[in-house]
């Protein structure tokens, strides 16, 4: 009210200064023109201390829940430069160190910046220029910041319209990105993250071990079911891919090496050419996991494969030595070969703790392990999963690997008995 009466004062003024007679004399014109002049300069200055007092008035009113800022640094205080932020482990460390502090003892600086104690927020209208520094309390980025943001023990909300041009970095905290601008690098440092933190106790040598063990037992069974159930529904397919490495190894290992080498470019093509198609787009997820599941059998069943061969093999040099087995098998095969793929890993379970004998101990094992596996996608790739037969060394009918091969033959003089399959043949009459 005060305000609008001034102003009205102020209209009646000018226009009494204006509704003077105009016939009046130059220089009584002059004069009249300079005090009006005058009372008006006096009027603004009036105001103007009117409207400091209230202003005054209004900021000497408490204000609840505004955050106050950490005290000016002191010489035992704290110096902290927010200008580079790529070493937050460092700026997390020394903030760690303040925090301990009561809040009356708290001494930090901040170079060309400023810190905070509390919740702060930029409002829409505002522009904070330099570095800002909250401490326990989150920052709510409404306006512009024209540096870098960090905040401990708080969260980073920055708001549609929001515009930071330096990195933002909340440590022990998080960064919401809720539309704004932020024209550097937005990073995370939570608690677990710090070295003391993430630090673990040691484990002792029989603990290591037993861990060791567990996963080599593991990984054992995991392979004897999958081989058991290999073994129970696709039998003829991993007997063939199996007598395919005893056969061929060296030419398994060859195509088992250049097929690792061709698996991701095969991949790129396979992904490309059904994205260059409308329909190849649709098949495109169920393309790419037909493939991996391809992939993976290809590998692990070669690999059980390799093992139904040493196992087959180890089994037949027993029987021809004249030692008694029991019936032999694919499972009892499998069992055994696995038992012998996983020797070398069960000795670096046993003895990994030994510092240079346990690494050669595990290198042999991956070694080994590559080595089979190779041969075993190779074997697996040049039998087609088991369909194909022509590097398996079975040129022989089925029917003459029988018992019936070993009966008497012309050449002995006592007549052949007729084999399976074999047609009949005359040699004269009434026969």
């Amino acid at each position: 009210m005060r305000t609008r009466s001034a102003a009205f004062a102020l209209a009646l003024l000018a226009a009494a200064g204006v509704s003077r007679p105009a016939h009046a004399d130059p220089k009584g014109a002059g004069d009249v023109a300079v005090g009006a002049a005058r009372d008006i300069w006096q009027f603004i200055q009036q105001i103007r201390g009117e409207g400091s007092d209230s202003v005054r008035a209004l900021r000497s009113r408490p204000q609840a829940a505004q955050p106050q800022p950490i005290p000016e640094a002191t010489p035992q205080g704290l110096t902290l430069d927010l200008s580079d932020l790529s070493h937050p482990l460092v700026l997390e460390e020394h903030l760690n160190r303040l925090t301990e502090l009561a809040e009356s003892e708290m001494r930090v600086t901040v170079p060309n910046g400023t810190a905070r104690l509390g919740a702060y927020s930029v409002g829409s209208d505002q522009t904070v220029a330099g570095h800002l520094l909250i401490v326990r309390g989150d920052a709510q980025v409404f306006g512009r910041l024209q540096g870098n943001l960090v905040t401990y023990d708080g969260d980073i909300f920055v708001h549609p319209g929001a515009v930071i041009s330096g990195d933002v970095l909340a440590i022990h905290g998080a960064v919401h990105d809720r539309g704004g601008e932020i024209g550097g690098e937005a990073r995370t440092l939570s608690a677990a993250a710090s070295p003391v933190a993430a630090q673990a106790p040691p484990l002792s040598a029989g603990a290591a071990t037993l861990r060791r063990l567990a996963g080599v037992i593991g990984v054992f069974l995991a392979l004897a079911a999958l081989g058991v159930g290999l073994a129970a529904f696709g039998r003829h397919n991993l007997q063939v891919v199996s007598d395919t490495v005893t056969h061929s190894f060296g030419r398994a290992f060859i195509t088992g090496l250049v097929g690792q080498i061709l698996i991701l470019p095969t991949f790129g093509m396979l992904v490309v050419g059904l994205v260059l198609s409308v329909a190849g787009i649709l098949l495109l997820p169920f393309a790419v996991a037909v493939y991996v599941l391809l992939v993976i059998v290809g590998i692990v069943g070669g690999y059980l494969a390799v093992a139904h061969a040493m196992g087959e093999t180890y089994t037949r040099r027993r029987l021809a030595q004249g030692i008694l087995v029991g019936a032999p098998g694919s499972y009892q095969f499998l069992l055994v070969g696995l038992v012998a793929t996983t020797a070398l890993w069960l000795a670096w379970a046993l003895f990994g703790w030994v510092p240079v004998a346990g690494a050669l101990i595990r290198g042999a094992a991956i070694l080994v392990t590559w080595l089979l596996a190779t041969a075993g996608l190779g074997a697996a790739l040049l039998s087609r999963a088991g369909i194909r037969e022509n590097f398996a060394g079975r040129i022989i009918p089925p029917y003459a690997l029988t018992d019936e091969s070993l009966w008497a033959t012309p050449h002995l003089g006592v007549p052949a008995v007729k084999r399976p399959g074999a047609g009949s043949r005359t040699t004269g009459p009434g026969a």
